[in-house]
């Protein structure tokens, strides 16, 4: 698995899927500044990375959770990934709002999902997993099992993986902070001075440059 992570990382960072910028930071929807900035849609756009990213899910399914019955996407950034995986394991695929539509039926779960049903989430980032687990939640109300939780990226933040702990959800992701900075160092993309900002920010996010 850490030869996968090592992998896609050095995949995000040649399609520029993740942006690091220690002296000029993003300023995430959140409100936080970061010095990393993730957008795994990018991977959508590449044939052959859009391909690898759904067999490496598929894989991890098959062996982390056999069990699985249907697959849910958490809207919006996991929809088309999800839709691929499955697509590409037979099984039936739904997705989750981030809130119930404010007209026609009002659905926060869009798709056909049988009570009961053993179900794996697929996400593409995980940062601080409220998002993620609000999905999860929303699954297990409708009656469901949630088996797990795969997804393409996380930051690793110490809030994101007692909530999932505490939510008793099993995350596995393609690969994490810690690979994607390793190959950027690797690779000449960030210089060891810029990790040392890297890891500060990472230990406190929210009040990081404030």
């Amino acid at each position: 698995m850490d030869t996968i992570k090592k992998i896609f990382a050095g995949k995000l960072l040649e399609v520029k899927a993740i942006k690091l910028q220690p002296n000029n930071p993003f300023t995430w929807a959140s409100g936080w500044k970061s010095p990393f900035y993730c957008d795994n849609r990018k991977t959508l756009s590449y044939p052959h990375l859009r391909s690898f990213v759904k067999l490496e899910i598929c894989h991890i399914i098959q062996e982390q959770f056999p069990e699985a019955t249907a697959v849910a996407g958490v809207a919006t950034g996991a929809i088309p990934q999800g839709a691929l995986v499955a697509d590409a394991l037979g099984l039936p695929f739904v997705y989750v709002r981030s809130k119930p539509k404010d007209h026609g039926l009002e659905n926060l779960i869009e798709g056909d999902l049988e009570t009961g049903a053993k179900v794996v989430v697929v996400e593409d980032l995980i940062s601080t997993g409220g998002s993620s687990l609000k999905a999860v939640d929303a699954i297990r109300k409708y009656g469901c099992e949630v088996v797990g939780m795969v997804a393409a990226y996380t930051y690793g933040f110490p809030v994101a993986e007692k909530a999932f702990k505490d939510a008793d959800v099993k995350l596995v992701t393609l690969t994490d902070y810690e690979h994607v900075v390793e190959q950027a160092v690797e690779t000449g993309y960030v210089t060891k001075e810029d990790v040392a900002v890297l890891h500060e920010w990472r230990k406190n996010p929210s009040e990081w440059r404030k």
